[in-house]
């Protein structure tokens, strides 16, 4: 297993996460993003750039990713190409995402996105809390173990 990680996005907290985990388990963990993400030294820890664009790490994660990797985004689409590859996706609050679910999540992205489209201020998601971070790194475990 690898640990493939969508950065742009990712929390700095989630990173940190990531970086612990990946030295304790010995699990290589790359960072996809259109710039540099700085890493602690380390053989399991990676950043790997890509050029700019829409997409343009999705599709790299995608391309990279094998059956059975873990893949770390809270990016619907992406996480439903993952899945659809036989990878695993935790989001970064911790939800695992697998073929049971990732049809209703899609649907709900479409529609928010078609109210988005239409005026409606949806809002974003809230900000990070503790509990979200403590179910991350408890489903992480759980997936490492």
């Amino acid at each position: 297993m690898q640990i493939w990680v969508d950065a742009d996005a990712c929390p700095k907290v989630i990173k940190e996460i990531l970086f612990r985990a990946a030295e304790r388990c010995k699990i290589v963990c790359t960072f996809v993003a259109n710039q540099y993400i700085q890493t602690p030294s380390s053989p399991f820890l990676k950043s790997l750039v890509v050029e700019q664009g829409f997409d343009v790490a999705d599709r790299r994660i995608v391309e990279l990713c094998a059956a059975g990797d873990l893949i770390i985004t809270s990016d619907i689409p992406l996480a439903s190409d993952v899945i659809t590859k036989g990878g695993l996706v935790l989001d970064s609050r911790g939800e695992r995402l697998s073929r049971e679910n990732i049809g209703e999540r899609l649907n709900m992205r479409d529609f928010m996105d078609s109210l988005r489209a239409s005026g409606i201020d949806t809002g974003g998601p809230s900000a990070m809390s503790s509990a979200d971070r403590q179910n991350f790194a408890r489903a992480l475990d759980s997936l490492l173990i």
